[in-house]
């Protein structure tokens, strides 16, 4: 038991302080001026995957079907793209999968890769404090990303690889029903959006998930977060956001 002079400080704001936001006190989230509950501005088309040819499309509706279980199967000995030529391992996804959080970024690095998890690394451990901040732990969100095998280098995912990898990621969308998407860094939320907007126009607001009307809230990073610790207020911002979107979903 503590009995030093942390007493009385709330776990929260322990984890706030982890992710450099001192002093604050978690106030009921209020939402900013600018959110919109649907975003007329990106819009948010329907999913469209564009097979080539009559054996892709056969394999998008198998992969529509799957369970869990195969569902990771299938990941672990997909060759769709290159990718599979120079990883160690892919990167399923891990979590509750019965979630109201779906937690989803860009790509493994080289620790997910070594480990074939999401975000085990320093942005993972920020990631952890930045959703025990919110009052969840780890285990009982979501988390994926949107390519399951790790880049060469670390570099963007390219558009053929997105596109190999959707139908997973769809599907386990799918499995899991959540109340809230909370797309982390650029590459997630301009993949998920199906557009080009800067993350800083992407975030403050609530959108809505192409044909699913699942609501989705864009946030930073937490390797940029790292990088550039002024904006964790921002990133705070966003959190109070998807938590009121979450709290709303259920009442």
């Amino acid at each position: 038991m503590n009995k030093g002079g942390d007493t009385g400080r709330s776990t929260k704001q322990r984890y706030l302080d982890t992710m450099g936001i001192l002093r604050w006190q978690l106030r009921e989230p209020s939402l900013p001026e600018n959110v919109q509950q649907a975003d007329e501005e990106t819009g948010v088309p329907a999913l469209s995957v564009s097979p080539d040819g009559d054996d892709a499309g056969q394999e998008i509706t198998e992969i529509a079907r799957l369970d869990w279980d195969a569902l990771r199967s299938r990941v672990s000995e997909c060759t769709a793209c290159e990718l599979h030529t120079s990883r160690t391992q892919t990167v399923f996804g891990v979590g509750n999968q019965n979630a109201d959080w779906l937690v989803i970024g860009e790509a493994p690095g080289a620790d997910e890769d070594a480990q074939g998890e999401p975000f085990v690394g320093r942005a993972g451990q920020l990631l952890n404090a930045m959703l025990l901040a919110c009052g969840l732990k780890r285990e009982q969100v979501y988390i994926a990303n949107i390519l399951k095998c790790r880049p060469p280098n670390n570099r963007d995912p390219r558009p053929e690889e997105v596109a190999s990898c959707e139908p997973y990621l769809m599907r386990q969308i799918e499995l899991i029903q959540p109340k809230l998407i909370l797309a982390v860094g650029r590459i997630a939320a301009q993949n998920l959006l199906q557009c080009d907007t800067p993350i800083g126009k992407l975030r403050g607001r609530v959108h809505r998930f192409r044909d699913t009307g699942i609501p989705l809230v864009a946030t930073y990073h937490p390797a940029y977060l790292l990088r550039s610790p002024a904006e964790k207020r921002k990133a705070w911002q966003d959190l109070q956001l998807a938590m009121q979107v979450v709290r709303e979903a259920a009442s």
